[in-house]
């Protein structure tokens, strides 16, 4: 199926459209869905508030609607590539916001945060991983986190919640719950058409990122990331993925499986490294060897404190805190 350019869309199925709006930054795209909704049309996902993003959607509107008004705005997760333009979206076409109840709070607060405690978060996570001065350095000069990217939100929205069923466009829709990647992910589900969106959850070439978050240090995202992957195991094995990156796909058992045995991988070879005290940069370069830009390695830092987290909560490593601030890890005898 071939993606829609920029300021198009591609039908997925009648009343189902497929929206890719371009990103500055890897994987350069977010997907975005527009289904039929009686009079309107119901959006999941607004995109990021990047240059161009506005211009790209009234396109959209004037060629692709019918005519018709977006009536609902569902935002699946908080990320600025998913949530930026939703207070855009909604003021545009008087139409409410619905998102879990999570992502809609923890949207606000990031909103609400002085950047600069956001940064100092990011700055005390690096140095107590044993980050690059580099790194560090960079961190102090970078624009604010969040607060640049996504347009304030409606001060009042609609809660969604596991298993709800929402009546879109003639079919229902029920509320899956994906968590890891973020703490209250939606997913759409509708059984009559086999058809699951899966937001960052579930993709199609690579894992999503499984990051720890410097506001909650002692948290386990890959446990939840893999728990919550085994509630979509009931869905039919054939069922069509709308992922929010990359393209749509139908083998979802296959890919759930692959994604187990991804980390499966990723934390034995991290254990088997352990064998003497690592720092979590340390650690997480053994996941991702390759030399990446200043930019990116928060990333590594986040997706290698994840894997440890994992492996502490399972018994085979242990954290040393060292006088020096820094925190290393090693594997139990």
């Amino acid at each position: 199926m071939q993606p829609p350019l920029p300021g198009e869309t591609t039908e997925i199925l009648p009343g189902l459209l497929w929206v890719r709006m371009p990103l500055p930054f890897p994987p350069g795209h977010v997907n975005a869905w527009l289904l039929r909704d009686g009079e309107g049309w119901l959006l999941v996902d607004a995109g990021g508030a990047v240059p161009g993003a506005c211009e790209l959607w009234d396109s959209i509107f004037a060629t692709v609607l019918d005519g018709r008004p977006i009536t609902r705005v569902l935002i699946t997760h908080f990320h600025y590539d998913h949530v930026g333009l939703a207070g855009w979206m909604c003021e545009r076409w008087n139409a409410p916001l619905l998102m879990s109840r999570s992502e809609y709070l923890l949207t606000r607060l990031l909103l609400a945060e002085d950047p600069g405690a956001l940064m100092a978060g990011q700055i005390r996570q690096g140095a107590e991983a044993g980050a690059p001065q580099s790194y560090l350095d960079h961190l102090t000069t970078r624009a604010p986190l969040f607060r640049a990217e996504v347009v304030p939100v409606p001060k009042a929205y609609q809660v969604l919640a596991a298993g709800q069923m929402l009546r879109i466009g003639g079919h229902d829709w029920q509320v899956r719950i994906g968590r890891g990647h973020a703490p209250e992910m939606v997913c759409l589900y509708c059984a009559a058409l086999q058809v699951l969106i899966g937001a960052d959850q579930i993709l199609p070439r690579i894992s999503p990122y499984i990051g720890l978050v410097s506001w909650e240090p002692e948290a386990d995202p890959l446990a939840d990331f893999l728990a919550s992957n085994a509630t979509f195991r009931d869905l039919p094995a054939d069922t069509l993925v709308l992922p929010s990156h990359g393209e749509p796909f139908s083998e979802l058992h296959a890919r759930l499986d692959w994604l187990d045995a991804h980390h499966a991988e990723r934390l034995r070879t991290l254990a088997a490294a352990l064998t003497e005290p690592m720092t979590a940069y340390e650690a997480a370069k053994v996941l991702f060897p390759r030399d990446m830009p200043d930019s990116q390695t928060g990333f590594v830092i986040g997706e290698g404190l994840a894997h440890l987290h994992r492996l502490i909560g399972s018994g085979l490593v242990e954290r040393l805190d060292g006088a020096d601030g820094v925190s290393r890890y090693r594997r139990r005898d």
